[in-house]
């Protein structure tokens, strides 16, 4: 009888066990995602003095529609901007290929192909499109037929407005500052409740001034609204064509030539050859360019060391004479007052770095960086190369340098003792480079979709354990009762 019984039972539970196991398959389930892949981009920073390139890194999976973006690896290109290469354009495709393979190592094989490759011209090239647009054209034609040879995803070879540039560098100092998005210690993105830091970048041959205002600027042309990790901003923006640390030389240059006298910022002791055709080539030294010249012609100019002559110079850089609006800066150009902490980088940094470390000084006032400059202006040119022998090539033009920061920041954008301490001048905010590159990645990234998440079909954990449990249970009650199965037949055998 109970041998009847089992025979009846068993299959019943073996189709419970697989019933179980149709179960365990049929269950509803939630996606488990996959550690996203990380996406790669690479934006060449086409400056009027140098090149470098960038390579930036972020998970596919992005914060709010913005990237999650780091400074992956960065190279410098050898020689000048690609702007020099105006009367040899091939030269400029050639200077790049260097940094470009070694961005073919930098990024995996792999993600080659989908990996964005921009380059971005500033004021060098916006000088050179304005004096010859076709050696522009020629230029930018160069760097595109070398980059579309490498395997990245090329998008393109442009020049980038002031804007664009003073933007993306305010972008890129309140990113590495976490004044946007940070990690929080439990694991979660949080927004900062901070505010933003204002960004100034004295280039080449243009100089930015950045900061977040809560008031409509009176000129439509400084204003800019951006939308960043689901936060708007309103931003005042002005880039000074003319107004970088070269072009500005320059233009020192000709102001010397044209008074027919000794270089007041230069240290006693200095002199050197100057050729006429480099002074006046430049668009920003046009209204002191004479009416016949030879380019040929070098003339000879020694320094007298004048702090005070030298102001005098730096100040015919500027006018202040006339506002068409409530408030300027220099030019007539609309500025509200500078409030808030800023950030100053590029040649801002090296100027003052140069004072501080290699003068000894302090520059935490408008009276103590006052003082630093002429003091620095005083020095005669034996004594800068005691204290500087490395810097050689460039000690002559620190004094000018020098007063040209001094100048812009107290008359030009008018920080006084109250304001001035809030300037902290930065190369670097942790291991990154501070400058436009990376606002520019951080806002492409806002256009790259992100890749389609990696999905593994997964159970809820309370579900897999009742299921499994239940699962054993019956095997056991099966193997049990096919234990008990197996003595019975055994006794009636004997029997």
């Amino acid at each position: 009888m109970a041998g009847k019984v089992l025979a009846v039972l068993l299959p019943l539970l073996l189709c419970l066990a697989g019933l179980v196991g149709l179960l365990l398959l049929c269950i509803p389930t939630r996606d488990v995602r996959e550690p996203p892949a990380y996406k790669y981009g690479i934006v060449l920073d086409a400056g009027s003095s140098h090149t470098s390139l960038f390579v930036y890194k972020w998970p596919a999976d992005k914060e709010n529609d913005t990237g999650i973006v780091s400074q992956h690896s960065m190279c410098d290109v050898h020689g000048g901007g690609i702007s020099s290469y105006a009367e040899d354009p091939p030269g400029a495709g050639r200077s790049l290929v260097s940094c470009l393979n070694q961005a073919m190592k930098d990024v995996p094989k792999e993600r080659h192909s989908v990996t964005p490759l921009y380059l971005g011209a500033t004021a060098g090239m916006r000088l050179l499109n304005l004096t010859s647009p076709a050696a522009s054209d020629s230029v930018l034609s160069s760097v595109t037929e070398t980059l579309t040879q490498y395997p990245f995803d090329f998008r393109g070879a442009r020049i980038l407005s002031g804007q664009d540039e003073g933007v993306f560098g305010w972008v890129t100092a309140n990113y590495l500052l976490e004044n946007f998005i940070k990690y929080g210690w439990v694991g979660e993105w949080i927004r900062p409740r901070q505010g933003t830091v204002g960004a100034m970048d004295l280039g080449g041959a243009s100089t930015q001034i950045t900061f977040e205002t809560a008031s409509q600027a009176e000129d439509p042309a400084n204003e800019v609204k951006l939308q960043l990790y689901g936060q708007s901003y309103r931003v005042y923006t002005h880039s000074f064509l003319c107004y970088g640390r070269d072009q500005v030389l320059q233009r020192l240059l000709a102001g010397v030539l044209q008074r027919r006298i000794s270089h007041p910022c230069w240290p006693i002791g200095y002199s050197r050859k100057v050729l006429l055709k480099d002074v006046y080539m430049s668009p920003c030294t046009s209204a002191q360019r004479p009416q016949d010249y030879d380019v040929n012609t070098k003339v000879t100019l020694s320094g007298t060391g004048d702090p005070i002559l030298c102001q005098q110079l730096v100040s015919d850089l500027f006018n202040f004479s006339s506002c068409p609006f409530s408030q300027c800066s220099f030019n007539g150009i609309f500025q509200p007052p500078v409030a808030g902490n800023f950030i100053a980088f590029s040649a801002f940094y090296y100027t003052v770095d140069f004072l501080q470390k290699v003068m000894k000084l302090p520059v935490t006032s408008p009276g103590e960086l006052g003082i630093a400059v002429k003091a620095l202006c005083n020095e005669s040119w034996v004594k800068l190369l005691e204290r500087a022998p490395s810097q050689q090539a460039r000690l002559a033009d620190y004094c000018a340098c020098a007063t040209f920061v001094n100048q812009l920041l107290l008359q030009g954008y008018r920080f006084d003792e109250h304001t001035f301490p809030s300037i902290a001048f930065q190369k670097k905010a942790g291991d990154t480079s501070i400058g436009w590159a990376l606002g520019y990645m951080l806002n492409l990234t806002n256009m790259i979709p992100p890749d389609h998440q990696n999905f593994r079909k997964g159970t809820d954990y309370g579900s897999w354990v009742v299921l499994i449990l239940l699962f054993i249970m019956v095997i056991l009650v099966a193997l049990a009762m096919l234990f008990c199965f197996a003595r019975s037949s055994k006794s009636q055998s004997a029997i």
